[in-house]
């Protein structure tokens, strides 16, 4: 892993500027080149330009790079990672790629023209330089024929997911030659570094995630056309009620392209020998009529949905395969629909929806049923295990359960039965399970966990040394207290681990109460504390719902009570004798970004959204944000130096009062929601552990908590400057009358109210106004409007 400090990607269209991207956002130096363009532009020949000048050999580089700026979700941690990234072509820096550690190519899908690079590159290759292909589907052994072993011993397939900052998955696929040793390296090197979940593949047509996933989206194509349905019908069943993302079938086509689509369907007709499944590859006529119309999908602005606008805004039409024309959505309503609505947990919701007699249940049951059974016949040709095979689909297509884990969760017994009854032939590895007395792919003894595995044996899950399960350890038996809003957690080396799993992680009275509990217990018995989760975010803030319900029934004082214990449970963890370390990822918002900022250190997922974004329900921070804040701008600042302190405050002042957040930990470092001392984690599986890494060397270096500190404010004058700052938005009509209310509110808080400038105030008198100011805010109705669109939304009001 060390010895790759520098990279080359080899094409800069979509994927390999992105690669380039996020080689830049961890930190890697990366030479992106692409090929040089035989004509000039209509720009370049305005401007006198030749086809010998550089910036024209270098155009299509540049133009990847420059895309990277303006696509959305950014490609790129921040926008100063990309200096990491140089640009220039295949001609006049090819002789570069010999100073390099790691080569990536990601040209166009053609055999011959990769395997003419690969003969080209090998002219200038170095001994011990990683070169790998990010091609979708063409055999990796096919690509480097004719080169040197030596040369093989270092290549293997690297296959990217798109996004790559985005997608975890990273199938890596060696060919017959590739050196174990560096196959484990780059392994290593992707989870550690890149962030990635690594899956080794077999040289099969489309690997792991593409094969499943696109046989997944034919069988659903099928199912569609046989049962009748639209797209908008189907997508209401193959989303989130089937445990997949929000955008289900036709709108990820759409998104992806269906020319994309298509050839990656025929990449695998093309190079499979079975009949059978030769045939379920076989592209759909509506799917080739769909690409000669150009009908594309978003990229084209049509695909299976269409957006129009109306008199009333915008809405989203569905195409009517019968007719093959656009109608108004529509929503397929079934019983087995609102059922899973109501379940529990996946497995129950799963359940409630394929067993179910009705048009959702029959359509779940037949893509469910085929999608298994493709999954376990086709197991020993593309992967050595099941656990590869889950790991892709919930890694690549964003599955809550891979096929394997799906069985197990719809009951195998009761499936096999089903699929009996209707003339399907059972897979050997499901007959063999089931012959040798299991019920499950999966079961979990004594807190491990245990997969069966071709030959008729369940074997243990090898997990990642820093991939750290709460639920497992839990399970194990590790779990110190707990109550239904939070639990704490022994970790292992006397460091525990406070966990938030109430609904969305909101912060509400059983995690102010653990908060106190891991408290006392940390300093009575353990050397440190890590604060994390295993939600899909870390916290989305306070308990929304329960301050309006006060706030509605005018219960000033229990409302004045629950923001004096938020308080309170703040400051017990700036001031524990032993080290906290608050680890966060995805959505760390108001009270949740007040958790972490008086701990000792953060240690940050690389996708961590952090953002003091009261402001958005008509409140400003109230457990203690807008102190934190300030000490962490105004530290060191001389108090009598207004010139240097008024800015630092400005920038507080903005941060809050715009609810700026965050796009990923290193950006967060900007608004010093992160110190430098704080860390990163690129992988999130790894972050828990990392956590608990920082908290010992803490604890071992002989930890002394913080001393109570006094902040320097700029007073009545830094708040009229503030002031001023909001009138004039106000007047320019950037805000209404009650956000230059709020802004007002958190002026007064930030300046140190009504103090003389320069003034070293304590921090229990901010607590005191900031949590007045609080108070005042939630009385206002406007402010509990904002309270009860934000909930009945999901988004801000403004009013």
């Amino acid at each position: 892993m060390a010895r790759i400090k520098k990279a080359a990607v080899l094409g800069a269209g979509v994927m390999g500027a992105a690669i380039a991207g996020h080689l830049a956002n961890v930190g890697i130096p990366t030479l992106l080149l692409d090929i040089v363009p035989r004509e000039l532009t209509e720009k370049e020949k305005e401007k006198g330009l030749t086809l010998s000048d550089r910036v024209v050999r270098n155009r299509l580089a540049q133009a990847g790079k420059d895309r990277l700026f303006k696509e959305k979700p950014s490609p790129l941690f921040t926008k100063e990672t990309a200096h990491l990234i140089q640009v220039g072509n295949m001609e006049d820096d090819f002789d570069k790629l010999a100073g390099v550690d790691w080569i990536i190519e990601v040209v166009v899908e053609n055999l011959k023209i990769k395997q003419d690079l690969f003969a080209r590159l090998e002219q200038v290759w170095k001994p011990g330089i990683i070169v790998s292909s990010n091609t979708s589907g063409i055999s990796i052994n096919q690509m480097v024929e004719g080169r040197s072993e030596e040369f093989k011993k270092h290549f293997m397939g690297t296959h990217f997911f798109n996004p790559p900052r985005y997608m975890k998955l990273l199938e890596i696929i060696p060919n017959a030659s590739t050196d174990p040793a560096i196959l484990d390296e780059m392994k290593a090197f992707a989870e550690e570094v890149l962030g990635k979940g690594v899956v080794i593949c077999k040289d099969t047509p489309n690997f792991i995630a593409n094969r499943i996933g696109t046989y997944g989206l034919q069988i659903t194509l099928q199912a569609m056309e046989e049962l009748g349905l639209g797209p908008d019908e189907v997508d209401a069943v193959t989303g989130r009620a089937m445990g997949r993302p929000k955008s289900a079938t036709f709108r990820t086509l759409d998104l992806v392209g269906l020319d994309t689509f298509i050839h990656v369907a025929n990449n695998v007709h093309d190079n499979v020998e079975d009949p059978e499944e030769k045939q379920a590859f076989v592209v759909s006529p509506i799917l080739k009529k769909m690409v000669e119309n150009k009908w594309l999908g978003e990229k084209s602005g049509q695909g299976f949905y269409k957006k129009v606008k109306t008199d009333a805004g915008k809405e989203i039409l569905a195409l009517d395969p019968k007719t093959m024309e656009y109608r108004p959505s529509k929503k397929l309503k079934a019983r087995s629909l609102d059922q899973a609505k109501r379940a529990k947990s996946l497995p129950e919701q799963l359940q409630a929806l394929v067993y179910a007699d009705d048009a959702a249940g029959k359509l779940a049951w037949y893509i469910t049923k085929k999608v298994l059974i493709y999954s376990a016949n086709r197991l020993h040709e593309i992967a050595d295990d099941i656990v590869s095979v889950d790991q892709a689909m919930k890694w690549g297509f964003n599955w809550e359960l891979g096929p394997f884990e799906m069985w197990d969760a719809i009951g195998v017994e009761k499936s096999v039965a089903r699929m009996r009854e209707e003339g399907e032939t059972i897979p050997k590895l499901v007959e063999d399970l089931l012959a040798s007395g299991g019920k499950s792919f999966y079961k979990t003894d004594a807190g491990k966990r245990y997969a069966f595995y071709v030959g008729g044996k369940f074997s243990e899950v090898n997990e990642h040394d820093k991939a750290i399960s709460l639920a497992r350890l839990k399970e194990q038996g590790k779990l110190i207290k707990g109550n239904k809003g939070a639990s704490l957690i022994d970790l292992g080396d006397d460091i525990a681990c406070l966990e938030f799993h109430s609904p969305k992680q909101a912060i509400g009275a059983d995690i102010l109460n653990m908060i106190n509990t891991a408290v006392k217990e940390v300093s009575a018995n353990y050397r440190g504390l890590v604060i994390s989760a295993e939600a899909p975010n870390f916290c989305v803030g306070a308990n929304l719902m329960l301050m309006l319900m006060e706030a509605q029934d005018h219960n000033w004082p229990e409302i004045d009570l629950m923001v004096r214990q938020f308080q309170n449970a703040m400051g017990s963890l700036r001031y524990l004798d032993r080290p906290v370390v608050a680890a966060p990822y995805g959505m760390t918002l108001g009270g949740g970004v007040e958790v972490c900022l008086p701990c000792d250190r953060i240690q940050a997922a690389a996708e961590t959204y952090m953002g003091l974004v009261e402001v958005g329900v008509g409140l400003i921070p109230g457990g203690g944000g807008n102190k934190e804040m300030l000490i962490r701008w105004t530290e060191g600042v001389d108090p009598n130096d207004r010139v240097a302190l008024q800015p630092l405050v400005n920038h507080v002042f903005m941060a809050i009062g715009q609810a700026k957040v965050s796009t990923s930990g290193l950006e967060a470092r900007k608004y010093k929601f992160l110190r430098s001392c704080d860390g990163i984690t690129a992988n999130r599986d790894h972050l828990i552990y990392d956590a608990k890494q920082v908290a010992l060397g803490m604890a071992k270096a002989g930890y002394q908590p913080p001393q109570p500190v006094r902040i320097p404010v700029v007073g009545e004058t830094g708040y009229n400057v503030l002031k001023l700052g909001a009138y004039g938005l106000l007047k320019s009509g950037y805000i209404s009358e009650h956000d230059y209310k709020i802004a007002c509110k958190l002026a007064y808080v930030l300046s140190g109210g009504d103090v003389p400038e320069g003034t070293l105030v304590t921090e229990q008198y901010l607590l005191d106004i900031e949590r007045e100011a609080f108070l005042s805010l939630i009385g206002e109705p406007k402010t509990q409007a904002r309270m009860q669109y934000m909930l009945a939304k999901g988004k801000p009001l403004r009013n």
